[in-house]
Parts: C-alpha cells; structure tokens; sequence
C-alpha cells in the first residue's frame, strides 16, 4: 500500500483529483503532457517563462512556444498563482515578465 503525502482536487472545465505519493527523487517534478505525445512519455518541466502573451515551456524532450493572446487574463492570472505554488520547491526555472 501508498502512503499519499497529500491530494490535489480541481473542480472546473477538467474533473482531477491527484495523489501525491512519495516516488524515487529522479521522477519528482512537474509533468508536461501533450494531445500529440503517448502518455508513457515522462516529460519532466525545466523552465517555464511567461512573458506578456507568450509562454515557453522547457521541458527534458525541448521547447515549446505557446501564444496565449486569446485567453481570458484573470485565467492568466489564476494559472501564474497557481504555478508558483506548484514551484514551491524550487524544481523548476519559473519567471513572470
């Protein structure tokens, strides 16, 4: 049997709930998934920058430019909070312009 640390739920346009279990140090981080790439992809993310409408995610596989000029800015503002709490320990390069 796991041992989950703590749970993470989020009740709006995706339904998640998330389990954080204690897993080997390698696979800690924040995982990046895509439409377009098979879910047994580990994708681990590096770097993420967001700057005025733009945001680059670096992830271990390469980098990806997102434009984000046609999403609502309080959603903008919402995912920022949130990726600075998901960065609490620092595991990846996070900088708001």
């Amino acid at each position: 049997m796991e041992d989950a640390w703590f749970i993470t739920n989020e009740d709006g346009d995706d339904l998640i709930v998330s389990f954080v279990i204690p897993t080997d140090e390698s696979e800690r981080g924040v995982k990046v998934s895509f439409e377009d790439f098979p879910d047994d992809r580990h994708e681990l993310l590096k770097k993420l920058t967001i700057e005025g409408n733009m945001v680059t995610i670096t992830t271990d596989y390469g980098i990806h430019t997102v434009n984000v000029e046609d999403v609502d800015q309080m959603e903008i503002q919402e995912a920022k909070k949130i990726l600075k709490k998901i960065n609490f320990d620092g595991r990846f390069e996070l900088t708001v312009v």
